[in-house]
């Protein structure tokens, strides 16, 4: 499953090459957890974890936690590489954050799980794993070596919000207030967004990609929930179209779902993903096509990369990429240029 995430995940989103400016500074001293944090039990897909104190050294085998650990103030011993070969597994949206601080230990999961002998020698007392698609094998495995919270069993494995994600790493670690604050910081940025593009409400919109043929990812999807928070509504049926999974491949019978107010496509090359678009003559048929409300995002760049790591600290900088090209897409002049 994580082979068809690591390729199908990283495929969306930002356009351009620009590397996100960094804040110049250092990351603040972490602070103390709140009085009466611990211990705390968190409920999760293959039961419920306590943590018994404040943890010092934590692991990120889920794919994205370590975001949400930089904004609380905490740099984990531990990163589980997913794509982009940046160091430590930080992010350039997120490296003010680390500071001057030493970066983490970068571990692999190339599908076979995670590495139990290289996690364990790190010596962690917390694991987190909630974007994730831990076994229950594994799980327990990891539990032995440090209490591990796995993924929720509310969301479809790869499938929690980057807002719960942030909440409960904030709970694990003793921050749940300064989490929330941060969780509210982001989502007043949304409704500011919304604010200055009231044409975005009522629209439907869908982000796909180029995997196997047409890849289009479902509701449960980060990408289209962000989608979704700017005001965007997802096409009627899509859920069944693809069935209970973060995304699928659709056929061309179906390919209805695409005529959307708004369309975002993951290519790894923008002239060639729509030549090959546009050489099917069911697809070029839609009015999404005609209309000119296509935003192809080009694959291996920070912007584009941000988007596949939907995460408290990256989602800022996705706003400020990809709002301006939805914009130009649903704004009635199939002139206006979206890249």
């Amino acid at each position: 499953m994580l082979a068809l995430v690591a390729l199908v995940l990283i495929t969306i989103v930002g356009c351009g090459s620009t590397t996100p400016a960094t804040p110049s500074g250092t990351a603040p001293a972490p602070q103390a957890s709140s009085p009466g944090a611990f211990p705390v039990t968190l409920p999760h897909k293959y039961g419920e974890t306590t943590i018994p104190a404040a943890p010092k050294r934590v692991v990120t085998v889920g794919l994205l936690e370590q975001d949400s650990l930089l904004a609380l103030g905490i740099v984990p011993v531990g990163t589980t590489e997913w794509f982009g070969g940046y160091p430590g597994a930080i992010g350039p949206w997120a490296e003010a954050k680390l500071g001057g601080a030493a970066r983490p230990q970068v571990l692999k999961d190339t599908g076979s799980g995670p590495q139990f002998e290289k996690i364990a020698a790190l010596n962690p007392d917390l694991i987190l794993a909630l974007y994730s698609g831990l076994t229950k094998e594994q799980y327990e495995t990891l539990s032995k070596i440090a209490p591990t919270v796995a993924q929720p069993k509310e969301y479809i494995d790869y499938g929690i919000p980057w807002q719960e994600v942030t909440k409960r790493v904030g709970a694990a670690v003793g921050k749940p207030a300064e989490a929330e604050t941060l969780v509210k910081q982001v989502e007043d940025r949304f409704a500011e967004e919304r604010g200055k593009h009231p044409e975005f409400a009522g629209q439907t919109g869908l982000m796909a990609t180029l995997y196997e043929g047409y890849f289009v990812f479902g509701s449960q999807d980060p990408r289209n929930r962000l989608l979704g928070s700017l005001g965007f509504q997802l096409p009627a049926n899509l859920d069944q179209a693809i069935g209970d999974k973060f995304g699928a491949n659709i056929s061309r019978e179906r390919l209805d779902l695409l005529d959307t107010g708004a369309i975002v496509w993951s290519v790894t090359d923008v002239a060639k993903g729509q030549e090959t678009l546009h050489g099917d003559t069911v697809y070029k048929a839609l009015d999404v096509v005609k209309q000119g409300r296509e935003v192809y995002l080009p694959e291996g760049t920070p912007p584009s990369d941000a988007v596949a790591f939907l995460t408290v600290l990256s989602v800022p900088y996705v706003l400020d990429t990809l709002v301006p090209r939805l914009a130009a897409a649903v704004d009635g002049d199939p002139a206006t240029k979206t890249s």
